[in-house]
């Protein structure tokens, strides 16, 4: 049987659009997902949208359900939470995460979803995908009671580690940003808050996620002697200059670079499912309601996207709702 969805397309930089697509089976060890929410990742995603993906990064950029090639056009995207709709009968009925684009319907492998926690609410579960990056990065930086740590960068990625260095016994941890608004956002995950110039020094760790080359530059100011960077951002086709004279070398200060696309070899153990099924019981902590600034409905956003990529919506994540009415 042929169904019909409607999925969101980047049909060339700068612009999106929204496509009909045919849905087959689902065959045998296979799920139809029904879209409740999707999330807008405002770094990757809008880097993607402005078509800044270097061409040298197009194969490891891909997303596991990406249709089409950057720079367009480009099925992109990788938070969606939905309810199985046909399936084995183990997962019929579940609402479930998954790595897949912006779409009302789709159908994926079973073993691609992944059930979502009772205790955790489907529009909060969106943040799956960036709390698993902010778990890597943490299994990455190995912190340490009583360390003193800052994260440079108030977006997405950066409040969610803020999120999870909370919950660390003795650490002093401050959530640093050019945006005063973030101050909010701090306060609501529990952490300090701090503009760049005000930031408290000293620190055994600075994890680093603004995308900015002031920023990587602040974090590298704020290391105590033999400190460690986190580097969690990624600029695309953007050149970055870095202050690697002065005292970098006599203060034996260390950058490390941390990416999701490979778990953490600090945890040899764990396997990809095993980090995302972490992440989703980490986000039964209400306060992390706090990292979805805005929503609109599917069907807006062609509209949106723009906004969101020019800055003039300064989001978070951004929830996209799937009303009855767009799952065709």
């Amino acid at each position: 049987m042929n169904r019909a969805a409607h999925a969101f397309w980047l049909d060339s930089p700068g612009r999106g659009e929204i496509r009909e697509v045919a849905l087959s089976g689902p065959g045998e060890d296979e799920v139809l997902v029904r879209s409740l929410y999707s999330g807008v990742s405002r770094g990757t995603e809008t880097l993607v949208f402005r078509g800044q993906v270097p061409e040298s990064q197009h194969a490891a950029m891909r997303a596991p359900f990406q249709e089409g090639d950057f720079p367009g056009p480009v099925k992109y995207g990788y938070l969606n939470v939905g309810v199985v709709e046909e399936g084995p009968r183990t997962l019929v009925g579940r609402t479930v995460f998954c790595l897949y684009p912006h779409q009302t319907r789709y159908v994926v492998p079973a073993s691609a979803v992944t059930p979502v926690p009772d205790t955790v609410p489907a529009r909060r579960a969106v943040l799956a995908g960036t709390v698993e990056t902010a778990v890597n990065a943490l299994w990455d930086a190995a912190p340490l009671i009583g360390d003193r740590i800052a994260v440079v960068g108030g977006g997405m990625v950066g409040s969610s580690v803020a999120a999870l260095l909370a919950r660390f016994p003795g650490v002093r941890v401050q959530l640093v940003d050019a945006d005063p608004a973030r101050a909010k956002t701090a306060e609501a995950l529990g952490v300090g808050f701090a503009l760049p110039g005000d930031a408290l020094g000293g620190c055994d760790l600075v994890v680093h996620a603004s995308a900015t080359e002031q920023g990587l530059a602040r974090s590298l100011e704020l290391l105590s002697a033999e400190g460690t960077v986190i580097e969690l951002s990624w600029y695309g086709d953007r050149k970055v200059s870095l202050p690697l004279g002065e005292d970098f070398h006599s203060r034996r200060l260390v950058i490390r670079s941390s990416q999701v696309g490979t778990v953490s070899p600090a945890r040899p153990g764990r396997s990809y499912a095993d980090r995302l099924a972490l992440a989703l019981d980490l986000l039964a902590d209400p306060a992390l309601d706090a990292l979805v600034t805005g929503e609109s409905e599917f069907a807006e956003l062609p509209a949106l996207m723009p906004r969101l990529a020019s800055g003039e919506i300064p989001a978070l994540c951004h929830l996209v709702r799937y009303g009855e009415a767009d799952a065709v």
